[in-house]
């Protein structure tokens, strides 16, 4: 463990004692169990290379019976760019605490992706995108993830390029409807996609085509 500031951890929960003891050394083996962590500090020192960015603040204004109360809505994403990816969005009265509160929730909420190469425009078995077409909803927002050839890139707007690049994925088509200009909804739809791909089972001959990668196999 060699970022000085969890030296003084004092972990909470049991996940978080075997992390830092030592005795768990993989975010997988966590997300895999089908458990969740409990603590930010697991996800710091199992993914130190974690990456963070703010995809949009906005602010809120509510009237209250004392009067006009002003939020700030924050929005962002961290990932590692190698198959670990979590979004959240946190509300506060000052800008720094919610961007704050903000990436801790999203840590809390990574999950590990799977890539592929699931183009028949492709077929070079090296997974740079998705292995087959996924879908994700939030609100009115819906998107949909197509595997796309091998130095395509991202054909994708801001917020979802975003947060492919920072899960690692490459290259990809995408189609989208409703109100893509709200943040959040775009956001978590974009989120709900790459996890909905993550729970998908392929077996036989298209398992082997497609190339499913581990995480931690670079793309070439």
């Amino acid at each position: 463990m060699e970022n000085p500031e969890l030296e003084d951890w004092i972990p909470k929960t049991g996940i978080g004692r075997k992390v830092k003891e030592g005795e768990v050394t993989d975010l997988s083996q966590i997300l895999r169990s089908g458990k969740r962590p409990r603590e930010p500090e697991i996800i710091d020192a199992l993914v130190p290379d974690l990456d963070e960015e703010i995809l949009g603040v906005n602010l809120v204004q509510r009237m209250h019976r004392s009067g006009r109360r002003i939020q700030f809505r924050v929005t962002t994403v961290v990932g590692n760019e190698d198959g670990i990816v979590g979004v959240a969005h946190a509300s506060g009265r000052e800008v720094g605490p919610s961007i704050r509160k903000s990436i801790t929730t999203a840590k809390l909420n990574v999950i590990e992706i799977v890539r592929g190469c699931g183009s028949w425009e492709c077929g070079c078995s090296r997974p740079h995108s998705l292995p087959y077409e996924v879908s994700g909803s939030k609100g009115s927002v819906e998107i949909t993830l197509k595997p796309a050839p091998r130095g395509l890139g991202l054909a994708a707007a801001e917020v979802p390029r975003l947060i492919l690049e920072k899960a690692g994925v490459g290259d990809v088509w995408t189609r989208t409807s409703g109100k893509t200009r709200t943040t959040i909804n775009f956001a978590l739809a974009t989120f709900d996609a790459l996890n909905q791909a993550a729970k998908m089972e392929v077996r036989g001959t298209y398992a082997e085509r497609i190339q499913i990668g581990e995480v931690g196999e670079e793309l070439e």
